[in-house]
């Protein structure tokens, strides 16, 4: 039999709850954790009163050990791949830019108008830092077909959960220890554990980035959504920078950096106090990290574009840039499929290039010759995808002839047609949500890989894979996004 088949390992009703309340206390006692709910009836207070643990798995997920260290190992490739499409302005102009994505999609217009805008004022490109995380899912089309490694995406914006990622990966290592998950499965032994860092990796490359600025003293500046409820994420890194690298971080939203905002005449930028009553001298950047900026909503007006390219205008590094940002689009991602391109931005090996085109699926542009009607033939083994993030965007299967039907020809520029990646069926799991009590459900289970580069400047590609996180969903749910609400925490134990 399986181990996908037969996952997880019997337990009884009594293990599950001893399991339960020793992963709910862990995670509450760990930072595993989101701010509770609200509304606008219900806002939330001025600071936080209480927080809930996130969502988590009570069992690792198994993933097959050769595929594990296939996508660790790819993700050098992919750093270097995507930095070096960033500085690669003519092919971004060409794919993204007029007469490409930005004839049809009205949020990458704005965010390559503002990037025109920069180089038109003749501002230097800045030095680049990328946080990225590769999302990938197990591909089994048939019970007897070999498992597979398939790439859904590769994010080049606000990549998050990599410190929630490790707390979960301590959390289901504390499991083992301290109760051996009652001798259930011998899968679940520490050798099998694969380690995770995820903190002090990302961490390290925004305190890499700090140091090439110059000014020791200088803060990094969280550009963060207002009320955000994953703020323990975010915190876990500030706690690291401070306490690893003694450097301070900043957090502002868009409508605060609007006033609060300024760039000298040398290009520095300076962060003042919300209040003058903090009684704060005002702050130096050296590094502006978006945890924000990676959806149209978090613009409420041109304003917020405006403040965009005001840190862009500055010359702290960006994590990312608005070319890194458009770099990690559904379009680019398509393009990159096609015969010849990588070899535009890599001198792969022929292994090398072999391994990433293994790593894909089928996609084309909707607007590609027959692409619209290709999609409506195949519809029950598609998804279609725009130039968004953050889940819940995406069409899938039986809704794509109608979807396709209704949508103007003009705007097909702006989706992407992807095969489904068919992961293996009847994987089992024990989901637990604040709130909501514990379930148990068939799952499909989505490995992230995240990696960091700093480039650009005049600098060399320096790039390192950083950590990892796994994100659990029910068989029949599309979307996969922990806050979006769709998935899971979860962990790897690794199978062979």
């Amino acid at each position: 039999m399986s181990v996908f088949t037969s996952w997880p390992p019997d337990v009884s009703i009594e293990q599950l709850d001893q399991l339960t309340l020793l992963a709910t206390t862990y995670a509450l006692s760990h930072s595993l954790l989101y701010l509770p709910p609200f509304s606008s009836k219900s806002p939330p207070p001025p600071s936080p009163e209480s927080a809930i643990h996130a969502p988590i798995s009570l069992f690792p997920t198994p993933i097959p050990r050769r595929l594990f260290a296939q996508a660790v190992a790819l993700q050098r490739a992919y750093n270097t791949l995507y930095a070096r499409v960033t500085l690669d302005t003519a092919f971004l102009d060409e794919v993204m830019g007029p007469g490409g994505v930005a004839d049809v999609d009205d949020f990458t217009r704005a965010l390559w108008s503002a990037w025109k805008g920069l180089r038109d004022e003749g501002v230097p490109s800045p030095l680049h830092l990328g946080l990225f995380r590769s999302d990938y899912l197990l591909h089994q089309p048939n019970p007897e077909d070999p498992i597979e490694l398939k790439q859904v995406e590769f994010n080049t914006i606000s990549s998050s959960f990599g410190a929630l990622s490790q707390q979960v990966t301590g959390l289901h290592r504390y499991l083992a220890r301290s109760t051996q998950y009652f001798d259930t499965s011998p899968l679940l032994s520490p050798e099998n554990f694969p380690p995770n860092e995820t903190v002090k990796g990302l961490a390290a490359g925004l305190a890499e980035a700090h140091g090439v600025y110059g000014n020791p003293d200088a803060h990094i500046l969280f550009v963060v959504q207002p009320n955000e409820r994953n703020i323990f994420d975010q915190r876990l890194l500030e706690y690291e920078l401070l306490e690893s690298h003694g450097t301070h971080v900043t957090r502002r939203t868009f409508a605060e950096l609007s006033t609060t905002a300024s760039v000298s005449p040398t290009r520095s930028l300076l962060i003042t106090p919300i209040t003058s009553g903090l009684n704060i001298a005002p702050v130096e950047i050296s590094v502006v990290y978006y945890r924000a900026g990676y959806t149209p909503t978090d613009y409420a007006s041109a304003a917020d574009y405006a403040t965009r390219a005001l840190l862009e205008r500055s010359r702290a590094a960006q994590c990312p840039s608005l070319a890194l940002q458009l770099a990690g689009g559904k379009k680019v991602q398509e393009v990159l499929t096609r015969p010849g391109v990588i070899e535009r931005f890599l001198d792969v090996d022929t292994e090398t290039a072999a391994a990433l085109r293994t790593s894909w699926v089928g996609l084309w542009a909707l607007d590609a010759p027959g692409g619209a009607e290709d999609a409506v033939r195949r519809a029950e083994d598609l998804v279609l995808k725009p130039q968004r993030e953050g889940g819940g965007n995406n069409v899938y299967r039986g809704a794509i002839p109608a979807f396709v039907a209704r949508l103007p020809e003009a705007e097909r520029a702006a989706w992407v047609a992807m095969e489904l990646i068919r992961p293996p069926r009847g994987v089992g799991a024990h989901l637990v949500r604040s709130g909501a009590g514990r379930v148990g459900a068939r799952v499909v289970s989505e490995l992230g890989i995240f990696g960091r580069a700093l480039f650009g400047d005049g600098r060399e590609v320096k790039e390192e894979q950083v950590g990892w996180l796994v994100r659990t969903k029910a068989e029949d749910v599309d979307e996969g996004g922990v806050a979006a609400g769709f998935s899971v925490l979860d962990s790897i134990v690794l199978v062979d």
